[in-house]
Formats: C-alpha cells, sequence, structure tokens
C-alpha cells in the first residue's frame, strides 16, 4: 500500500518523534510499502532528493526550540497526493502539517489515524507561543476537535490512550495501544569496547570508580529538568563518587548551567550541549544509571534507549512508564524527588544490584523491538482501510492484534 506520514518534526532536528517516524517509514519501506513523508521544510543546510519527502513552507517556531510551523499550500500538496494514489494517511503531530493531513483525507476520501505522542496539557505552557496565557480548557477543546476527526487514534502507551478515554474528552474515539520502539541496528551499530568507554569517560572527567548518572533529552521545564538538577546537586554533594551528566539542549540550558557553576568547575555534573543522535549510544554505554524526573511523557524512546544500553533507571512514578520500568527489578519508581535522591544513593553504592537492574533492563527492552511494532502498525492499518468509512471497534482491534501476535503467522511475517 502507500502510506503518507504527516510530521512537523523530521531531520536535522531531533526528538523522539523524529526517531519514532524514521524508524517507521524504514520499517514500512522494508516491508515492501511505499512511504511519502510530508513535513516541514528546515535549513538550506539538510536537504534530500528522496522524492517521496514532500517539504512544505515554513518557518521557525523560535522559543529556543529547533521546530518549525509548517503553513502548507493545500491545492499543491493535495495535488502531490492524487498523483502517488495514498491509501492511509498516518499523522505524528497536531499543528500545520496535521492540518493539512485532515484536508487530504477528506478531499481524496481516505481514512486517516493519528499517533498522540505528546502530554499536551503539560507540555503547552512552554513550547506554544504566549502558552502561560492559554487557559487548559482551552487545550482541552482544541485535542477535541482535532483528533475527533480522525478514524482511530494510537496511543503509544496506556497512559495516552486513558488520556483521550477520559469522560470530557473523547471517550467514543477508537484508540488502540502500539508502544514506541527501538530499531536496535541503527541504534547501536558498534558497540564500545571496555578501552574505548574508558576513554569516553576519561574525556569528561569520569574515573573509573565514579558512577555516572545519565539524563538524555530535551532540557525544557516541562520534562522538570530543575527539579532533577536539584536532586542530582544533592546526590553529588553526599557521594563523591557520583558524577551526573545531562545530554541535551533546550530552552532551560542556560539557568541550569548557571545553577550548577559550582557543580560544573568541580567535574560533578557535566552538560554536554546538543549531541548528533548517531553519537548518543555512546552515552549511554559509558554510563551507569538512566535518571529522569519528568512527569510529562507518553512513552519516553530515551528509557527504551536506556535499557537497551542495559541500564537501570530511576524516574517519578508515572503512568507511561507501567510496561517499561518494573519497580524494584530493573529499576525505582518513585513518589517523589525526595525517593529519587534515595534510591540513587542507594543504587550507586550497590554495583551488583546496578549490574542485575541492567540486565533486567535489557530483558524488557526486547518488549519493544521494531519488528513488534512494524507488525503492530500494519495489522492497525489494514483494520481501519477494512472499516473506513465506519470507525474501528477498538476493543476488538486489541484484542485479535494479541493474538495475531501470538500466531505462527506473525512469527514468520518478519
Amino acid at each position: 500500500m502507500t502510506i503518507a506520514l504527516f510530521s512537523d518534526s523530521y531531520l536535522p532536528t531531533k526528538s523522539g518523534v523524529v526517531t519514532v517516524v524514521l524508524q517507521l517509514r524504514n520499517q514500512l519501506i522494508k516491508q515492501g510499502h511505499r512511504v511519502l513523508l510530508i513535513t516541514v521544510e528546515t535549513t538550506q543546510e539538510y536537504s534530500t532528493d528522496d522524492p517521496d519527502i514532500y517539504r512544505v513552507r515554513s518557518m521557525p517556531l523560535g522559543l529556543g526550540t529547533d521546530q518549525f510551523i509548517a503553513v502548507p499550500l493545500l491545492p499543491r500538496l493535495l495535488r502531490y497526493m492524487k498523483e502517488n494514489h495514498v491509501d492511509l494517511i498516518h499523522c505524528h503531530t497536531e499543528f500545520g502539517v496535521a492540518r493539512a493531513s485532515l484536508y487530504c483525507a477528506r478531499k481524496l476520501k481516505i481514512p486517516a489515524i493519528c499517533t498522540t505522542h505528546t502530554m499536551w496539557t503539560d507540555f503547552y505552557k512552554y513550547y506554544l507561543p504566549m502558552g502561560q496565557l492559554i487557559s487548559p480548557k482551552l487545550i482541552i477543546k482544541y485535542l477535541k476537535s482535532f483528533y475527533g476527526k480522525f478514524n482511530s487514534l494510537i496511543g503509544v502507551s496506556t497512559k495516552a490512550r486513558n488520556f483521550f478515554k477520559q469522560k470530557n474528552i473523547l471517550p467514543n474515539m477508537p484508540s488502540v495501544i502500539i508502544p514506541n520502539a527501538i530499531d536496535e541496528s541503527k541504534f547501536q551499530q558498534k558497540h564500545l569496547t571496555v578501552e574505548e568507554r574508558q576513554k569516553f569517560r576519561t574525556k569528561y572527567g569520569i574515573a573509573e570508580d565514579d558512577v555516572l548518572f545519565l539524563f538524555i533529552g530535551r532540557i525544557g521545564e516541562e520534562k522538570r529538568v530543575l527539579e532533577l538538577l536539584g536532586i542530582c546537586k544533592r546526590i553529588v554533594s553526599k557521594n563523591e563518587h557520583c558524577k551526573v551528566m545531562f545530554v541535551g539542549n533546550g530552552p532551560a540550558y542556560s539557568e541550569m548551567t548557571e545553577l550548577s557553576e559550582k557543580e560544573i568547575y568541580e567535574g560533578k555534573i557535566i552538560f554536554t550541549g546538543f549531541v548528533e543522535w548517531a553519537m548518543v549510544h555512546n552515552f549511554y554505554e559509558s554510563a551507569d544509571i538512566f535518571i529522569t524526573a519528568s512527569l510529562s511523557e507518553m512513552h519516553s524512546m530515551t528509557v527504551l534507549e536506556a535499557e537497551l544500553s542495559s541500564l537501570p533507571l530511576i524516574v517519578r512514578q508515572d503512568e507511561s512508564y507501567l510496561d517499561s520500568i518494573v519497580n524494584g527489578e530493573n529499576g525505582y519508581t518513585c513518589a517523589t524527588d525526595e525517593e529519587m535522591e534515595k534510591r540513587a544513593l542507594e543504587l550507586a553504592s550497590d554495583k551488583e544490584k546496578r549490574k542485575a537492574f541492567g540486565k533486567k533492563s535489557f530483558e524488557i527492552s526486547n518488549q519493544f523491538s521494531i519488528e513488534n511494532h512494524i507488525k503492530r502498525t500494519l495489522f492497525v492499518y489494514n483494520e481501519v482501510i477494512k472499516a473506513y468509512p465506519k470507525k474501528i471497534n477498538d476493543e476488538d482491534v486489541m484484542k485479535r492484534m494479541a493474538e495475531y501476535l501470538a500466531s505462527e503467522s506473525a512469527k514468520k511475517y518478519i
């Protein structure tokens, strides 16, 4: 079939959504499908000759981000979609490109589905222009109006599905759960040797007997990075062998570094700034514990990457981690920031427990293979197309999808 993916985020921007879209497109093509990508026009430095990537005119969002706002020419885009005989639209955004996806679906009379990647009620104040002045009720109203026009939603976690199933949002909207996944072959093409790992740590002043806590992601307030910094400053003050590394950039970066001047000078807290995605696995493999205090995730890609890298995890208790972190087995889900600090110090002093937790993390990561993700996605695509113009029965589809994944036919599929 021919599938059109719509996203307001794509290369050279780095984000969880970009990773998901990249992986999905590559795997669908690998399965013999044609995949068009409708996305924003970014910098002139990044270009591609791929005729199946259609970039609409855009402008920088600003606000300390590397995101762009799409302003698509709808008649031209519709003509492109018609010429390429698209069977289904899969949207990964809520803004300019998203509106264009619904327009094209309506005009072409084809189904459109949308994956809900972002908990906008937690995120919008930090991301939207003048977000602090917008009422949460207006955000809910927009989400209901926008998402209600699709044939089905895809939730990346139980948290994502439950959010939209709330009585005051879209309780009757079909929504199936397809967890995010990691393409191991792309993420870790080459593992670090023991010598390479030590050399990498030495470069950042990390001694062999130091315990390195790692945060990777957007340095933005919606990730509770300021609260995490407070936790980390207490950790490094109480255990001289603990170090913390923040990998990434974002609007809170300057404030974070200013608040950490003493710890940066002492080599206890390290900020790397932006890092190319191809190099990110080096940081995971060189760390000892992954830590995040974020409560705004739908299904964290960095948590999955950390698990694939055999890292124990310390996180704040949140529904988004239900299927990826088993408390006391591969990490700790903590009810408070104070508990995070306590568990961090405990884990830092117990090498054997870190090793056991890391082993369990890797086992759990196998549940989120890219192969299973594609099987689930194609199953939903086919169900939505068969039901169109009616909507699917999501409970029935999820039940049959689980049966299919356990069947011999699914095992032979990829």
